[in-house]
């Protein structure tokens, strides 16, 4: 699935054995404080070759549209027979919301630091530092669940297709762990090209969801009754339009998982090609070119959230839909087998079980990417969290830890994902709120921070409804804020350790004087050692 890489060794070199060949190996490719690679082996930055922003949408695409394959069965669980109307409140929020708010992430940051980093400046020094870390947290939950959640589904659509071996049958958690492991393998191993990967898996996934959805449709015109049956739970359970809509609101932050992927979006943007009038102080073409992705594909997903909604309330039994029912968590793939037969029906899995894995892969390269970028450069973290393969292990025995705690249930852990989308949604509208402040943009003052209300309001009413999630994020914040502290406890001691550190000219040396400063010199150094 993807273009693996190695570097050539070098024969003239020594081979190192032991703990040192280990140590060589975890930390090569060692990046600098932007995590500028994807992987070991992958290509730098001002290397890299661009593409075009409809290739770069597939590539956040892998996160976002890979929803499709577990977001209707959570929507119709979670609102029943009201769904095509929670997931109509949710595309307006994401048409309407979210879509504004990223095209002007997209705007002032374009290499791609996103709204953290905004934030960053527009909140300088220590509180800014620590709103930084907090959202750090937020992030990490996000794709920390993201890769735990989408190896989960992919599970359950290989264990839900009935030509897949017995003995496969509720081993859930040991495939979940295997995709997982594959997953850190390709990391370890390292790779690139991966937009031409994503371009072909999001081709077939969504020219397949596309045929799914039009014969389906065309099922429910051709049999009125299930369409009367629909209406009729609907009507008996919900007789009061204004009780409706109000049910719809209260019920849309549980299918807030929909919202995904702009962060993703905005973190790809240096990969997008620009004008060939562009620089680096004014990437106008860039910017174009990301909005424009941004757009599209908020439009395709919406276009598609909204159809599969109602299809699957009206095609599918609500048992089907339970914990253990042929439609939780693959409604989808449910309506292709039972409606295009096992061998589309099979097809289908294969490519949402390969979307999924690599929305796996995008999370995990969101992490790469994000951790080196603030914690080295703040001097929280230790040497090796700029290096790529101890920063795979670690998020890799996370993801064990999760899929432990949840049991692989792609439901038990949409609260938590869907937590971590909404806090970096709502870090994003105050972000803009405040650059629209700053800039004195009334009218885009009073509308982002609307927007800001919405996605404040989602974020809370989702965090008492699922709590889960915020524990989750509560404990990346501990951990990122503890493993800070102790890096700058331990950085305070490195001069007294090493006197030499800062050079000639470093604390106690005074060079006026050279033989006084080697005396000087000495005597630190001597009084170091224990």
């Amino acid at each position: 699935m993807t273009t693996l890489s190695r570097p050539p060794a070098d024969p003239s070199a020594p081979h190192a054995h032991g703990r040192k060949a280990l140590k060589d190996w975890l930390l090569f490719g060692l990046q600098d404080s932007k995590g500028a690679h994807q992987g070991p082996g992958g290509v730098p930055t001002q290397h890299e070759k661009k593409h075009s922003w409809w290739q770069v949408m597939c590539l956040t695409g892998v996160d976002y549209f890979s929803t499709l394959g577990y977001q209707p069965a959570i929507a119709a669980l979670a609102a029943g027979v009201i769904s095509p109307l929670a997931t109509l409140v949710l595309v307006l929020v994401t048409l309407l919301g979210a879509l504004p708010v990223y095209r002007r992430v997209a705007g002032e940051s374009p290499r791609g630091e996103g709204s953290i980093a905004m934030l960053e400046r527009l909140l300088p020094r220590w509180g800014g530092k620590l709103l930084v870390l907090v959202l750090l947290g937020f992030a990490a939950t996000d794709f920390m669940i993201t890769m735990t959640l989408s190896a989960a589904d992919a599970t359950a659509h290989l264990l839900g297709n009935p030509v897949a071996p017995g003995w496969l049958q509720n081993q859930n958690v040991p495939v979940t762990l295997f995709l997982l492991a594959l997953l850190a393998a390709v990391f370890l191993r390292g790779f690139k090209e991966a937009i031409g990967v994503a371009v072909v898996l999001v081709v077939l996934y969504l020219g397949l969801n596309a045929i799914v959805v039009v014969a389906t449709l065309a099922q429910v015109l051709t049999h009125p009754a299930a369409m009367g049956d629909w209406w009729t739970n609907l009507w008996v359970s919900h007789g009061n339009p204004v009780m409706a809509v109000a049910i719809a609101l209260l019920v849309f932050p549980k299918l807030a998982l929909g919202l995904s992927g702009f962060e993703t979006g905005v973190a790809v943007m240096p990969q997008v090609k620009g004008a060939p009038d562009d620089t680096e102080e004014n990437p106008t073409g860039r910017i174009q070119g990301a909005r424009r992705m941004l757009t599209t594909a908020a439009v395709i997903m919406s276009v598609f959230l909204l159809t599969t909604s109602f299809i699957t309330v009206v095609l599918i039994p609500e048992q089907e839909f339970q914990a253990g029912g042929q439609a939780n968590g693959r409604a989808l793939a449910y309506l292709a087998h039972e409606y295009l037969g096992v061998g589309f029906g099979s097809v289908y899995d294969i490519s949402t079980i390969g979307i999924l894995w690599f929305a796996g892969a995008s999370a995990m390269a969101g992490l790469l990417n994000l951790v080196p970028r603030y914690l080295p450069r703040y001097g929280m973290a230790p040497g090796w969290a700029k290096a790529v393969r101890p920063l795979v292990l670690v998020f890799t025995l996370i993801g064990f830890l999760i899929t432990f705690i949840f049991n692989a249930d792609v439901d038990a852990q949409g609260g938590a994902y869907a937590t971590g989308v909404l806090v970096l949604m709502t870090s994003a509208a105050v972000a803009v709120t405040l650059s629209a402040r700053r800039r004195r943009q009334r009218n885009l003052s009073v509308g982002f921070g609307a927007i800001s209300v919405v996605f404040a309001y989602t974020t809370v009413a989702n965090v008492f409804e699922r709590p889960e999630g915020i524990r989750i994020a509560a404990i990346f914040i501990l951990g990122i804020i503890v493993i800070s502290l102790l890096s700058r406890v331990r950085r305070s001691f490195e001069p007294a350790r090493n006197p030499g550190a800062f050079g000639p000219a470093g604390p106690g040396v005074h060079v006026q004087h050279p033989g006084r400063a080697h005396r000087h010199h000495r005597a630190r150094a001597a009084a170091a050692v224990p």
